[in-house]
């Protein structure tokens, strides 16, 4: 009898942490994006109420048109930034700031997130036979460059719930299919829910038998057309 209550508390004791972990990670993403529009919203109205006490303007009789004026001029000064970055001058800062130690690591780690990259440094969501040699898994390619091995690529299998850890493979090309509907946002929103959501219903796709994705040698002869 002692051990049937021991054992009931035991199952209620493990139902409680996985409620409260299912809860901590749906609330995880909503207080992050709340604290960054909180911090933004206090720096624009910092930068708002400076720009226009220079001008003799008092800015807290209208706070909250100051600072959608705010960001109006931030999404400018970003934009800007964005041109200017792909200019010539751009190009010359950045490689006088790669001189700098550890700039280029930073750089790289940055650019990992980044998903709108093209060519080479694309980040492509694919199937692989990760830990099998029927089932597949979904894993990420950070870049189509050739592996050492000849002809095969560099593909890593993402952990789940938290996604900065992982495996990598060396794949075959003809052994690598491309989920050319997915991002990097897509597959790490289905990481996070821990295949509660499929990636199908993510991507708001039917799913399809794995010989209509290309393969990623189908994949490169077709952007090289």
């Amino acid at each position: 009898m002692f051990n049937k209550i021991k054992e009931f508390f035991a199952l209620g004791k493990d139902h409680i942490v996985t409620v409260i972990l299912k809860g901590l990670f749906w609330l995880a993403p909503i207080i992050a994006i709340t604290i960054i529009i909180l911090w933004l919203y206090e720096k624009i109205n910092v930068v708002t109420g400076y720009l226009f006490s220079l001008l003799g303007i008092a800015p807290q009789n209208f706070p909250f048109l100051w600072t959608i004026i705010g960001v109006a001029l931030l999404g400018l000064i970003a934009y800007v930034i964005g041109v200017f970055v792909e200019s010539s001058f751009g190009n010359l800062i950045q490689k006088l700031y790669s001189k700098v130690p550890g700039y280029g690591t930073i750089k790289e780690l940055i650019n990992i997130f980044n998903t709108s990259k093209s060519g080479e440094k694309k980040v492509l969501v694919v199937l692989i036979h990760g830990f099998s040699k029927k089932e597949y898994n979904v894993g990420l390619m950070y870049s189509t460059k050739e592996s050492v091995i000849k002809d095969h690529h560099t593909v890593t299998l993402s952990m789940t719930p938290i996604p900065n850890g992982g495996y990598m493979f060396e794949t075959h090309k003809d052994k690598i299919w491309v989920i050319e509907e997915a991002t990097f946002d897509s597959n790490l929103q289905y990481l996070l829910s821990m295949g509660v959501k499929s990636l199908a219903e993510i991507l708001k796709i039917e799913p399809k038998p794995i010989e209509e994705y290309k393969t990623l040698a189908q994949y490169l002869d077709d952007k090289q057309l």
